[in-house]
């Protein structure tokens, strides 16, 4: 088993001057975008399946017939 990587990304920052921390924060406004994309997404796809099936359903009642 080699440590070489295990030795590699071990390595601690002595320096406080060295570390960069990255702001914490969340834009809601993007996520909640975000959210409306994937329910119209799923909104069009659900009218598809849904005409879909009642096309099929009246096709088949017109073969039938």
């Amino acid at each position: 088993m080699n440590n070489e990587g295990l030795n590699r990304t071990s390595i601690v920052v002595e320096d406080p001057t060295q570390e960069t921390e990255a702001p914490l924060r969340v834009n809601v406004d993007v996520l909640k975008q975000r959210l409306i994309e994937q329910q119209k997404k799923d909104r069009v796809k659900r009218t598809i399946i849904l005409s879909t099936v009642v096309v099929s359903l009246g096709a088949l009642t017109v073969l039938t017939y």
